[in-house]
């Protein structure tokens, strides 16, 4: 199939495209894009010109169908906005067509401009297109920026920031980048107030203590809990042999207050988890703790496995923090994991640590005990108060 062109328009329109671009769109029988971009366009005769469905995603696969036969005559122009693989309509296309059917024209895109007229260099940088996860990036010195989703963005921004400690931080508002109007407004967090321009990128230079750590090990005070939660040094020890590896999918299931399954998704931008919780009220904290940690994208489903489990995507890795021991629960858990997958089972009773014996038995890996003990006050003195053990079973399936 010939390919669908795909070409990035920047802010300053058709005249800012270059010729071999302005080409590509003068002969296309079809061109698709945002009002906004086809607005800007020369009338062509003949030319049947469409906007983009809305909701994108949901939509746009039929579009594609009907037009499927103008994609053999190699006559369909996709708009897009600066570099089209950069958060853009390219990346869909490319998911939707497959990488064959699609060729790209970038124009500069948005972060480059910001970046140029930031003076920051690309490996001083994060990239975030989700602005409720800003708050995963937060270190002093940090430079983040920000793919703002409308004028309201700003404002999410700098209540997060002022959540955790970083109001001082320096918010920079980069309008219409390379259009006329273009426009650059710096202020603290602290001190941003209104609406920004719909077309902008959001730079933050960070400014504050230390927030959280980049390893696993959350303080536990991070996440709220009724008491159901994996504490903080077993959850280490859990999180290094569930491995987390860039695009894997994680299910924690038994999930109490989400730790696991939270600290999974803070590994890597792209690291994806469900979290399965029988109690609507822990479900419903669990979310909470999501949004508040960064990671709003986590899936909570609210049921009891193992019937929770049906349907739901093959994981590479897989937690059991409650409930090892409710009949077919570990066989389903190992039998719908990937080869290779990760399976880590904690357990507090001695009738689930008898469980895990067995399988640690049959099925081998790693059997193994925690006990943490803490310093705390004894009358006038100090001495050493345990922590409740916790037996943990950890397996590689071949």
């Amino acid at each position: 199939m010939t390919p669908v062109h795909v070409v990035g328009i920047g802010a300053d329109g058709w005249e800012g495209l270059a010729e071999t671009a302005r080409a590509l769109v003068r002969t296309a029988r079809v061109v698709l894009g945002a009002p906004r971009h086809l607005d800007v366009l020369p009338e062509e005769a003949g030319q049947r010109r469409i906007a983009w469905p809305s909701p994108l995603r949901e939509r746009l696969p039929a579009l594609l169908d009907e037009l499927r036969t103008e994609f053999d005559n190699g006559a369909v122009v996709a708009l897009a906005s600066g570099d089209p693989l950069v958060a853009g309509i390219g990346s869909t296309l490319v998911d939707l067509l497959g990488a064959d059917a699609v060729s790209v024209v970038p124009a500069v895109s948005s972060i480059a401009l910001a970046r140029a007229r930031l003076r920051w260099p690309a490996e001083s940088v994060v990239v975030v297109r989700d602005p409720a996860t800003v708050v995963r990036h937060l270190a002093p010195g940090r430079r983040i920026l920000v793919l703002s989703t409308n004028g309201s963005t700003p404002t999410e921004v700098a209540h997060g920031l002022g959540q955790y400690g970083f109001g001082a931080s320096h918010l920079t508002v980069l309008a219409n980048l390379g259009a006329a109007d273009e426009s650059v407004r710096t202020v603290t967090a602290a001190d941003w107030s209104g609406v920004a321009p719909a077309l902008h990128v959001l730079a933050v230079e960070c400014v504050g203590a230390t927030a959280h750590g980049l390893l696993a090990g959350l303080p536990d005070d991070a996440f709220d809990h009724d008491g159901q939660l994996t504490k903080r040094d077993a959850r280490a020890s859990a999180l290094a042999r569930l491995a987390p590896q860039p695009g894997q999918l994680l299910w924690d299931v038994g999930a109490g207050a989400g730790s696991i399954a939270i600290e999974w998704m803070r590994a890597h931008p792209t690291c994806r988890a469900i979290a399965v919780e029988r109690a609507a009220d822990r479900a419903t904290r669990i979310a909470a703790n999501a949004a508040r940690l960064g990671v709003p994208g986590l899936r909570v489903i609210t049921d009891t496995a193992p019937e929770a489990l049906d349907g739901l995507p093959k994981p590479d890795a897989v937690f059991v923090g409650g409930g090892a021991t409710v009949p077919g629960l570990i066989d389903a858990c190992w039998s719908t994991m990937a080869s290779g997958g990760r399976l880590v089972v904690h357990a507090v009773t001695l009738e689930t640590e008898a469980l895990l014996a067995r399988e640690y038995g049959e099925r081998g890996g790693e059997l193994t005990r925690i006990r943490v003990e803490q310093a705390t006050p004894l009358g006038d003195l100090t001495g050493w108060t345990p922590a409740r053990s916790v037996t943990q079973w950890a397996v590689t399936k071949p």
